[in-house]
């Protein structure tokens, strides 16, 4: 759906709810990361893209000193006071609108009372980056309504802090970002440590991204994250780094057996990414696609053996991918975000893509008795204010 049938739509959900035409609608895309996974809070590298899906809020202000949202996706409705100060509440949601705004009270920049309604085409716990694309919406919203714009930086941290405070997710930087600074036909090369970013051209029509959604999300991934980041910083003392970022593989190897085997297969993942992020980056810069693929299907490897955040779903979706391989349209795939299930993200050929889609979709239904969604997407520009159609 285009984003101004969505813009549309919004529209007019927002004059059921409101008895009137909203004066805003804001859009924030959600994203995809290409390669360089857990390498975030390891003052590393990451290589995401926006995509064309995408959370929209429709509003215009009230008297009444206090936001009503409504999320069409949940059938909720969120009704909270913003003086003297935005508090932590339910639906839990709903905290991702708040701590943002809680962030633009700190500046100074007071929020008067508004009437919203949120509409979304991203799949909610898919690792697409949906609630750091409501927070970046929301956050577009309140510059729409108080003005000047934030900094980039100053944005992306503020929508960062907002999900750590609010949320109580400890989340990187990478998905607000994205969201905020992607521009079309671009990748973007976050380097974690300096907050810097470089845009990767990735305007070759001939290649598409696909996205493959499991629809699967195990249990333990927030426990385990946590796990993670921990055997990393007990890698990072043994190495006398600040992180992992700074290790090299040949330090890595000659301190083997001062560390756990479990911490090492975390840091060798770590450091391995890495590279292959910033030869990604490279390479799909120099449109080395074969390199690209190789690189992904690496990565996934990586993930799966050394990092173990990886699923049978997942796994699934690879295997069948790299089965269609290269003469059949595709280029490489990998799981994308935390892990544990989610999405596979897949560089395909152009003229590839439906018989893939329908080719990964019957073999994982065969081999799972599950059913997968997939969608295309080139990549999107950041968030930004639409006009009323």
């Amino acid at each position: 759906m285009s984003l101004d049938l969505m813009a549309g739509r919004a529209a007019q959900l927002f004059t059921r709810c409101f008895g009137h035409q909203p004066r805003w609608i804001v859009a924030a895309p959600g994203r995809v990361n290409l390669i360089g996974e857990h390498t975030d809070y390891n003052d590393g590298f990451v290589l995401p893209m926006a995509i064309r899906r995408y959370i929209l809020i429709a509003a215009d202000t009230n008297t009444r000193r206090q936001v009503t949202l409504h999320s069409e996706t949940t059938g909720e409705t969120a009704n909270f006071s913003i003086r003297p100060k935005v508090e932590r509440g339910e639906p839990g949601w709903s905290n991702y609108v708040r701590g943002v705004i809680a962030g633009f009270q700190k500046l100074g920049k007071g929020a008067t009372g508004f009437d919203a309604v949120i509409e979304s085409t991203l799949p909610l716990g898919g690792g697409l980056a949906s609630s750091a694309a409501l927070e970046v919406a929301t956050a577009t919203l309140l510059e729409a309504m108080t003005g000047p714009a934030l900094e980039p930086l100053e944005k992306a941290l503020l929508c960062q802090r907002a999900e750590h405070d609010f949320a109580g997710v400890p989340c990187g930087i990478m998905d607000q970002f994205a969201s905020i600074l992607a521009q079309e036909d671009h990748a973007l090369l976050l380097d974690c440590r300096s907050r810097t970013a470089t845009s990767v051209a990735m305007t070759d029509p001939a290649v598409t991204v696909l996205i493959i959604n499991t629809n699967i999300r195990h249990k333990l991934a927030e426990s385990e994250y946590a796990k993670r980041r921990s055997q990393c910083e007990a890698a990072a003392r043994v190495l006398k780094v600040a992180a992992l970022r700074d290790a090299t593989p040949e330090a890595l190897n000659n301190a083997r057996r001062q560390m756990e085997p479990a911490v090492f297969r975390r840091a060798r993942h770590v450091i391995s990414e890495n590279a292959r992020t910033v030869q990604a980056a490279q390479a799909i810069q120099a449109s080395d696609w074969a390199k690209v693929g190789e690189l992904m299907y690496a990565s996934h490897a990586s993930l799966h053996e050394d990092y173990e955040v990886s699923c049978p779903e997942l796994d699934t979706v690879v295997e069948i991918a790299q089965s269609i391989g290269e003469a059949g349209g595709v280029i490489g795939c990998r799981m994308t975000g935390g892990g544990f299930g989610g999405c596979a993200v897949s560089l395909v050929r152009t003229d590839a893509v439906q018989r893939t889609t329908r080719a990964l979709d019957g073999a994982y239904e065969k081999k799972t008795g599950h059913q997968v969604n997939i969608f295309s997407s080139r990549p999107a520009a950041g968030a930004g204010v639409l006009k009323l159609t």
